[in-house]
Formats: C-alpha cells, structure tokens, sequence
C-alpha cells in the first residue's frame, strides 16, 4: 500500500528523485511528536500528547501516553485516530480531564486512572480551549465562544414555500470580520465558564462583549483570574487587555491591572497571595518585549521581574515554594526555560525546547514543573519533538521518548552547522545556520537555497524541519538566517526595521549567501531565493533589487503594504509596523512595498499562496503575478487549494508546497540535472 501510495505522490507532485536512503516526502506522514507534558500531582509520572498524521485523511491526530520520569513504564492511555489533548491531572492524581473529538465535536473527557474508563463529561456546542482544575478538585473552567444572536437588516419579503432563492446576504458592521484559518465569522466572543467535574451544564461567569481569555482559579476556589480587553472601543485597540478578578457567586468584576498594554497569562502562587503575569508598556513598536510582572491578588505591589533582560518571556509556572517562577524564551534562536528568582535574576536550564510543527524551524514547545525537575518538548535539527526530562537533582537532562526511531535511524538527513556572518551594512553579527545535503562533498559545488522566515518579529533556530529537510534531500545547500528585526537578540535588534521593513534586512540576507558562497562549495549560478509571508515580503525585495538568483518562489507574500493594510485580517497591525493610516502616509507604504521595485524584477517568479488566506490574502499575490506578466517576466502562480496562511496544516498541503518549489528551481537550474 505505501509504496503505491508513493507512486501517487510522485505522480501528483512530480518530486525529483529521492534516495531510499534520504528523508522523502512520504516520510513527512510517519513522523510524530511529543507534546504538551502534564507531570502528576506527586511528579513521578508525566502524560503528553503523541502526535502523528493519517495519510488516509490527510490529517493531524494524537492520543495520550505516560511514563514514569525514568522513561520505562511508558503506555499509552488512549487510541484510535482522534484528536486528544489538552491532558490534564487532577488535584489528587486520580483523574485526568483532557479534549476529546472523538465524539465528532471536540468535548470535555474524564480517565479514572484506577480502572482506565473514560467518559464524554461535556455537550458543548463550540470548540473548548484553556481548561483547568479548581484547587479543590469539584470544577473546570474553561474557555468557549459565544454567539451573539445576529439582528436581520432590511426588510425582506417571505418567500413562498417550497421556493428556492438565493442565500441570505452577509451584513458586516465591524472592523474584524474575517480571521484566517476560520473565514468569514458570525459574531462571537470568548467567554470564560465552569463546569462540575462530574458532568453537567457548564455556567458563563463572564459577560459582556468582550473576549476573555486564561482563566486561573483563586486559592479557595471561590473566583477567577483572567485577561480581558472590555475597554468600550476594543475592537480598535485589541492589545490594550486587562487583568481581572471575578467573583462566581456575584459574577462582580475587579480590574487589577490598568496601564496601556497588553496584560495576560496570570499564575497563581502556592500561597494564593501573588499573581504573576505577562505583558508590556505598549508604544506602538513592531515588536515589544514581554515582560513578567508581579502583584497582589487585589491588585497591589507591582514590579515587573524582567526589567532588566534584554529578552522576551512567553509561559511560565511556579516553583513548589513560590520563591520563583519557571519561564520560557528565547535566546538566539533556541527555545529554552530557565528559572528566574523574585529579584529579577535568570538561571538558565533547558535547552532545545521545539514544536511539533512539519513547517519551518520556528520557535515553540512546551514544558512542566513537578519537584525542580522539567518535563520538556525537546527537538535539535536531526530529531523532532521528544518527550525530555531535566532532572535538578543530576542537573542533566535525558531524553524519555524514541517517537521517531522506527523511521530515522534508517533515514539519511541533512546535517545543519550554525554559521555567524557580519552584514555587509554596519558590520553587525547575524545568526545563521547551513542545511548540506546527506553525502554532502565540500569538493564539489551545489546549488544554494535562500530560505527566510517570516514575521518578521520571530526567529529561526536549531530545531527540528521537515519542510528544510525536503529541500536539502533533493540536493540543495539551504541557508536559513535571523536577520535584523529577528527576536531573541534583545529589543534594540528586533528595533532595527521599526517603521523600516524592508530595508537593510536585504543586506543581511546577501551577507549570508556571500559568506557561505566563501566556503567554497556553492555554484554561484544556481542561486535561489524562497520565504513564506515576510519571508515572501523579503524575498520579492530582494528579486527587485538584485538578479543574482536564478528563479525565486515568493510564498504568501504582501507586495502592497497599502491594499494589505485594508484587507489582512490584522488591520490593527498597521499602527505599530507603520507611522500612520496608508492614506496619510502613501509615500511611506510604497516605498517599503515590493511592488515598488517590480520593474526591476528580471528573476523567473513563482507565487505560492493559499486559496483562503486571509492574513496575507491571495489578493497581493495577484497584484505581483499581474505585474511581473505585463513585465514579460517568467512568472507563474500556484494557488493552493482550500489552504489559509498555515499552509502545512494539512500535510499534503506542504507536499504540494514543497514540490512546486523544487519544479520551479530545476525549470530553472542552469547547471542542475
């Protein structure tokens, strides 16, 4: 069956020729991935989420495991080709509550741990997020969007019955009416409710317009925690949210936080006196850092822990004895926890933390805390998210899960060096990494692939990539970079392309191919140029300013900041990446839009955008397709069916993806076979 399946593959796509040896497309399907580890109450066992893809449906599933922290005793508590996630243990370790789609829709699941029954506990009629325990072990609380009842416009006449007219028409009123990945949305805001442990109808606590998020419940039991934006024109300033306490037996609100900027995330400490949370003095920068701050349940004594790190903070729990709190970031491009203590001052203890993405080498992962050591989501350039242990006793860390050893010992990939260049505009240190292909030969030369993440506030990093892998196994050299505006190398880096993307972040990107070129192995006339969303920004700002590259694919790219900033379904965005609204600042928006150099463009172009992309629509797509035709310029358009900006959700979706790239630089390779 695999090997027709494989036949099909390559019939569809028209891959270039794998070694059996070699990662190959097909592969992509037999991988998985740990995720989200969940300690018990006691820590001696930690459950996860296994990921993996059914090449039937084409679709991503997973089931639950534990193990005990040695990594023996390790099962699975449940099967079948369903979505379960989300695990989490109950107070005293006898029950796991978890997410289920098992039933059609995903629900709310009980397993009793002494006899390993489990059973649908909820009937809810929309999709459930941010489930968490009460202390006292009685309810859950969790998140869940509420339709607003939609008010009909104009007057219609009823039709006679059995009568056959057209669809009703859509009235939109708001600013946000479409959201990527969901299309175009009804009306509906996310709600925080509870809900008996043993079953029953879930109660709305919160009220209101407004969407909250991350409920954390007080130390008694008796109310909530959570982040909400209920200022009366939020929908114009989304990231202005608050932190409040609300009370579930008057449903009475007390806001604990009000400066301007986003507040979130709140985690209580073991005594129930102290809340931590994320967050940061918003100035209308392109990229702020977050901060972790603390105060008083009621509100009181505020200090910002991070104040004086040059870094983002994203997750983060408390240690056993409320003295510090375990937190998660990212320093040069590697995701890692490290402890940071009341005053301010960061330890550093696990590193490699990665994702189960099948995408690009993005940041990510998760982790737990249980007695000082760490449960982790680890993944390094040759290995995919695997269950990881870091034992503060030993001060080492191990690794629990072998997801992938049916498959990749046997497999040839590409090996990955990191590689730091100076840009040749101010001399700075850019952070790069090098993908060879298996068997590489440094006497010999190859062809080289551009590749550039978008953004552009994130970073690549030393992680775990399919989609890179596919590249490198068809015998590209890849180089993929953190240019200026890249995160993880503090905020006056990330500052640089402030009101100023694209810019010199160009002369980074020619910095690296230029000093990997040095090396000695690429042949210089079989350059090429790849990136999706900023990285497709990049990649057209780069074939309008220089035709060194041989063929470009430019992926989910925008190419006029102007008709962008009036589509995407971020329009908010436009007052921190801009000076001002396009029509008062047109020069500004051409000048930093790709579409602004597109006589220059002589490199054959590829467009490669999903059908339903609503972040970057298809729309900017194109308007560089067109462009680059009435410029007689070899240019094509793939449109990816049925696809938004996460064009790897599906996995085919990235087979396709991956394909189209290879085609297009072989139609092109001067010297290629």
């Amino acid at each position: 069956m695999k090997n027709a399946l494989l036949f099909l593959a390559l019939c569809f796509y028209s891959f270039p020729s794998f070694s059996q040896d070699n990662f190959a497309p097909l592969d992509v399907y037999d991988l998985e991935f740990a995720t989200q580890p969940q300690f018990s109450p006691d820590g001696k066992q930690i459950i996860y989420a296994r990921s993996f893809m059914d090449i039937m449906t084409d679709r991503r599933l997973s089931n639950l495991w534990i193990t005990d922290i040695s990594g023996k005793d390790h099962r699975p508590l449940t099967t079948g080709n369903h979505n379960q996630r989300s695990p989490l243990w109950s107070p005293d370790g006898k029950k796991i509550a978890y997410l289920s789609n098992e039933s059609g829709k995903t629900q709310i699941h009980m397993l009793w741990l002494d006899n390993g029954q489990s059973a649908k506990i909820s009937n809810l009629q929309t999709g459930v997020s941010n489930l968490k325990w009460s202390p006292d072990g009685r309810w859950l609380a969790f998140t869940m969007r509420v339709k607003k009842d939609a008010q009909s416009f104009g007057n219609m006449p009823k039709k006679p019955k059995g009568a056959k007219w057209a669809d009703a028409p859509k009235y939109i009123d708001r600013l946000v009416y479409r959201s990527d990945g969901s299309g175009y949305v009804e009306e509906s805001y996310n709600h925080i409710f509870v809900m008996p442990t043993e079953g029953g109808s879930p109660r709305q606590i919160s009220n209101g317009d407004f969407n909250h998020s991350n409920p954390e419940w007080s130390k008694n039991s008796q109310s909530i925690f959570c982040s909400a934006n209920r200022q009366k024109d939020w929908e114009y300033d989304q990231r202005n949210s608050e932190i409040y306490s609300i009370d579930l037996l008057s449903n009475q609100y007390t806001p604990l936080t009000k400066r301007y900027g986003p507040d979130g995330n709140p985690s209580l400490s073991p005594n129930g006196e102290w809340l931590a949370y994320t967050g940061y003095d918003d100035k209308k920068m392109g990229n702020h850092l977050t901060r972790i701050h603390l105060m008083k349940t009621d509100g009181s004594e505020k200090k910002a822990l991070t104040k004086d790190i040059d870094l983002s903070f994203g997750s983060m729990l408390w240690d056993d004895d409320g003295k510090g709190l375990y937190v998660f970031y990212n320093e040069k491009g590697n995701s890692k926890v490290g402890h940071l203590n009341l005053n301010g001052e960061l330890n550093n203890l696990a590193n490699n933390l990665g994702s189960s993405s099948i995408g690009r080498p993005y940041s990510g992962g998760q982790f737990d805390v249980a007695n000082g050591n760490i449960a982790f989501t680890q993944s390094t350039p040759e290995q995919p998210s695997e269950l990881a242990l870091y034992n503060s006793s030993t001060k080492a860390t191990s690794t629990l899960s072998n997801l992938n050893d049916d498959i990749l010992p046997r497999k040839k990939l590409a090996q990955v060096k990191e590689k730091w260049f100076e840009s040749s505009f101010d001399g700075r240190k850019i952070q790069g990494w090098v993908m060879t292909p298996p068997d590489f030969d440094s006497k010999k030369k190859y062809p080289l692939i551009l590749e550039i993440h978008g953004g552009p506030f994130t970073n690549y990093g030393d992680r775990f990539s399919p989609e890179l892998q596919l590249l490198a196994n068809a015998g590209y050299v890849v180089l993929y970079t953190n240019p200026r505006g890249s995160t993880s190398y503090g905020k006056e880096f990330a500052d640089l392309i402030h009101h100023n993307y694209p810019s010199n972040d160009y002369d980074d990107l020619m910095s690296g191919v230029d000093a990997v070129i040095k090396e000695g192995y690429i042949d210089t006339d079989r350059l090429f140029v790849t990136g999706g969303s900023g990285g497709g920004v990049l990649t057209s700002w780069i074939i309008g300013k220089t035709d060194r590259f041989a063929a470009a694919v430019v992926a989910k790219p925008v190419i006029n900041w102007y008709s962008w900033a009036l589509t995407s379904d971020i329009a908010g965005v436009v007052d921190y990446w801009f000076p001002g609204k396009p029509w008062d600042h047109q020069e500004h928006y051409m000048k930093r839009s790709p579409i602004s150099l597109v006589g220059n463009v002589k490199t054959p172009t590829m467009l490669l955008t999903g059908e339903q992309d609503y972040r970057t629509p298809i729309s900017e797509s194109e308007q560089y397709y067109q462009a680059l035709k009435m410029q007689k310029v070899p240019a094509a358009m793939v449109r990816i069916q049925g696809a938004s900006h996460g064009i790897a959700a599906k996995p085919s979706n990235l087979l396709a993806k991956v394909s189209y790239i290879l085609a297009w630089f072989e139609k092109y390779d001067k010297g290629g076979s």
